[in-house]
């Protein structure tokens, strides 16, 4: 493990203790290792070998329950002052869609709209996202969608590292909860959090992941679309993968 990636031994308890107090909160029984020390996803080239996520040993959950660890995490994510991000933003930007979701789409953070309205992906980047949900013929209603980090950074600058491990935590807890089938993580700070991959997205897409046992098709932000419509074409191939 690189110096950088190092964790000291006070850093490390307190990380799973944050994840325990984390779940504990949202009634689940897990116990995620945050985004910097989790070992690199493995690649599969092979197209139908996912893991359906019936067949992960996790405690069953009814609707009713997913709503209420849903909420318990959002008080939990609206009260934190982990980062000094916490300071600058309007409000938090939890997520949204259906606590029984197939497909949750994963961005990096919440921007100037978001943070404005507290909603995810909102803006310009985000009604393209709505198109692209749509061109799989789902409703935005059907997916959930979230980011790895619930404040809006300064300027929209990339996530630091250290904010994506404190966040982490409240993202894996979503994902837990919703127990999606497929993750479509969208742009490089998104999969480098849920898969611990250090490479840029295009050399990811194409090719689809596993984060216990549920599928992760990483593809571009649609923010970078807007700035590079060509590689549209790129993202069309990438959703029907995920729609696969």
């Amino acid at each position: 493990m690189p110096p950088s990636q190092d964790f000291t031994g006070d850093r490390w308890i307190a990380q799973i203790r944050e994840h325990l107090r984390i779940a504990d909160r949202a009634g689940l029984e897990w116990i995620a290792r945050p985004a910097r020390i989790r070992e690199p996803a493995r690649p599969n080239t092979d197209l139908d070998v996912a893991t359906p996520a019936s067949a992960r040993p996790i405690p069953p959950l009814d609707v009713a329950d997913r709503v209420a660890a849903l909420a318990s995490l959002d008080d939990e994510v609206k009260r934190c002052t982990r980062c000094e991000i916490c300071h600058s933003r309007k409000q938090t930007v939890f997520g949204e869609g259906s606590p029984t979701a197939r497909l949750v789409f994963v961005g990096e953070a919440p921007g100037f709209e978001e943070d404005r309205t507290g909603r995810p992906f909102v803006g310009p980047a985000g009604q393209l996202l709505t198109k692209m949900i749509e061109a799989i013929r789902l409703k935005r209603e059907e997916v959930y969608i979230a980011n790895v980090l619930k404040c809006r950074p300064p300027n929209n600058r990339t996530p630091e590292q250290s904010e994506s491990d404190n966040c982490f935590p409240y993202l894996h807890a979503q994902i837990r909860t919703i127990r999606p089938e497929v993750i479509c993580t969208l742009g490089a700070p998104a999969a480098r959090a849920v898969l611990g991959l250090e490479k840029p997205v295009g050399q990811m897409r194409g090719r689809i992941f596993h984060f216990e046992d549920i599928t992760v098709v990483p593809t571009y932000h649609p923010a970078y679309l807007l700035r590079n419509p060509a590689d549209k074409v790129l993202v069309g191939k990438d959703l029907q993968v995920v729609a696969k």
